[in-house]
């Protein structure tokens, strides 16, 4: 069918590329949410495409987005709000938690998000880069494991991997919005993070308790 092999009227966007525009969290993006009208046809449409998230977009003026990984329905996820925010070039997007306000900075795109919006994950820190690089995929236990350590502690530069450990396919999350936010949110500073192959992941705190969370776009695949 074609290089992701995903449906026609399917874009599919690299979200959070590295510098040299590489890597990134692949995502689907349905534009016309009426061909999926229901929640049951979502989640198996999703679960087809086997991406760790797949946004449904109802309104592509209001921005009102749905959001699925491959197994359940998530009223917020960092990688589908920036990818959809850049592809809709909308400045505010409407979702269950409320409405999420984006911005364009060059080749970078920004989401402000509140900490508790995102799904709980556990932030493990370890010692050091190799032994984050050295985890299996993914790594005995349960429940959603974020490991990562300092590269440069001073300059806010971390190495990430993400885990689901849940049973939908997803052995290890290329790059993960929601938990780089909560991070950012519980060391109370700006980071750099490189996470799985080579995805790059900004955040800075915002007012009120808020944190921005920035990468770049790309088109992979346009729905035909």
């Amino acid at each position: 069918m074609n290089d992701y092999d995903v449906p026609a009227g399917i874009d599919v966007l690299r979200v959070f590329c590295g510098p040299d525009g590489r890597h990134g969290n692949a995502l689907g993006v349905v534009r016309d949410g009426r061909g999926h009208p229901d929640e049951v046809s979502r989640q198996e449409l999703a679960r087809k495409l086997g991406f760790s998230e797949t946004v449904f977009v109802d309104d592509p003026e209001r921005g009102h987005l749905d959001i699925y990984t491959p197994g359940l329905r998530l009223p917020f996820a960092g990688h589908p709000v920036v990818g959809a925010a850049w592809l809709l070039d909308l400045e505010v997007l409407e979702l269950g938690v409320g409405e999420v306000f984006a911005r364009q900075d060059g080749e970078f795109s920004w989401i402000t998000a509140r900490p508790e919006w995102a799904p709980p994950r556990t932030l493990q820190q370890y010692a050091s880069v190799a032994e984050v690089d050295a985890l299996p995929a993914p790594p005995p236990g349960e429940g959603w494991l974020y490991a990562w350590a300092w590269e440069d502690e001073a300059a806010g530069r971390v190495r990430a991997r993400a885990f689901p450990r849940r049973s939908d396919g997803i052995a290890e999350d290329e790059a993960t919005g929601a938990a780089a936010l909560l991070l950012s949110a519980r060391l109370g500073r700006a980071l750099n993070i490189r996470q799985g192959r080579g995805s790059q992941i900004l955040t800075a705190p915002a007012p009120a308790g808020t944190v921005e969370i920035g990468g770049r776009v790309v088109l992979a695949q346009a729905g035909l």
